[in-house]
């Protein structure tokens, strides 16, 4: 038994020079690389250079294709069973993708450097020296594909890579007009008389008992287009209408006239994530939101008593006009709806 062997070593196989040191891999007997056509033939690298760049620019008119076809067609045209705006949008965007990819690996299987290279296994941190020679390698790796030589074809995929913006800018139309500061406001008016939400009839000061609930919305609710935009509409302007004794209502300094005779108005949407408040305690003026149990004390300004809501429950000033009835001063002084970061 040899002194490796004693000591729980395993010899290392011998490589070519014997010295057990040189190749953990025995050669596999590959066979010797040959250049390329386009290595030892000029003529064929330039004709290799000029189909890459065409790819190159179809891929560029494909892609204005695509933008041209999504003002051009009208979305209710069809095309073999299939809607005609998306089909040839999609054909056109897929094959300028398609010939973007093929024409670089063109590039790279017939004018790139053409090297054989064996690399073992390292550490997964680079040393400092390993951390420049990858720097250097890639340096020579931009000298060794051409893209500084070969102007026609960087510049060609340069245009093709950046008509692709161009789709993407042109999509965006697609997701409709900026909200702005629509989320901030609702369809509640100086004017707007409220209304019973099911019956849309106008609601009187002297309909109102005292201790009653009423849930409401603006009666120009009816004016807005059925559909989303009636929905969404309704959703904000909601609101709960209610009466209490006067003595029981601590307001605000400036909010002392947004009440009529004991009647107050408030949003319905409960500022925690917009359930509908409407469970009303009479006794103690609170309103609960059923979901998530945020509780909001309405002779006291809509102040949060209880549960997650983060910022009382907004006031909507309402008035009485020639007729009698209960209509808004206003719009809501602040946002409706759930808080977040920018609410409060």
């Amino acid at each position: 038994m040899s002194d490796e062997t004693s000591r729980g070593e395993v010899p290392v196989p011998a490589g070519p020079t014997g010295t057990g040191h040189e190749d953990p891999v025995p050669n596999p007997g590959l066979p010797t690389h040959e250049p390329r056509p386009t290595d030892v033939d000029e003529r064929a690298a330039k004709r290799a250079e000029r189909q890459v760049a065409t790819m190159f620019g179809l891929a560029t008119l494909l892609t204005l294709g695509f933008v041209v076809a999504y003002f051009a067609i009208p979305t209710d045209a069809s095309f073999l069973g299939f809607g005609a705006s998306n089909f040839i949008m999609g054909c056109a965007l897929g094959l300028a993708l398609l010939l973007i990819g093929i024409g670089a690996v063109q590039w790279a299987r017939k004018l790139m450097s053409d090297t054989e290279m064996v690399e073992e296994r390292h550490p997964a941190r680079s040393t400092d020296e390993e951390r420049a020679e990858a720097i250097a390698t890639v340096r020579q790796g931009a000298e060794e594909s051409g893209i500084g030589r070969r102007k026609l074809i960087r510049n060609s995929l340069i245009g093709a890579l950046a008509a692709l913006g161009l789709p993407v800018i042109v999509l965006l139309r697609d997701l409709g007009p900026l909200p702005g500061n629509s989320s901030a406001h609702t369809i509640w008016r100086r004017g707007t008389r409220l209304a019973n939400d099911v019956t849309f009839e106008p609601i009187k000061a002297e309909d109102l008992e005292l201790g009653q609930l009423v849930n409401g919305v603006p009666i120009t609710l009816e004016d807005v287009p059925e559909g989303a935009e009636r929905q969404d509409a309704r959703a904000k302007s909601s609101i709960i209408i209610v009466r209490m004794k006067e003595n029981d209502i601590h307001a605000l300094p400036n909010r002392r006239n947004w009440g009529v005779s004991g009647i107050l108005c408030y949003s319905k949407v409960c500022t925690h994530v917009g359930c509908p408040v409407n469970l009303w305690e009479q006794q103690t003026h609170h309103v609960l939101c059923p979901c998530h149990q945020s509780t909001f004390n309405l002779a006291d300004n809509g102040r949060v008593v209880f549960g997650p809501a983060a910022r009382s429950l907004p006031q909507l000033p309402i008035m009485v006009d020639s007729e009698g009835y209960l209509v808004a001063q206003s719009d809501f002084h602040e946002p409706v709806g759930p808080s977040y970061w920018e609410r409060g």
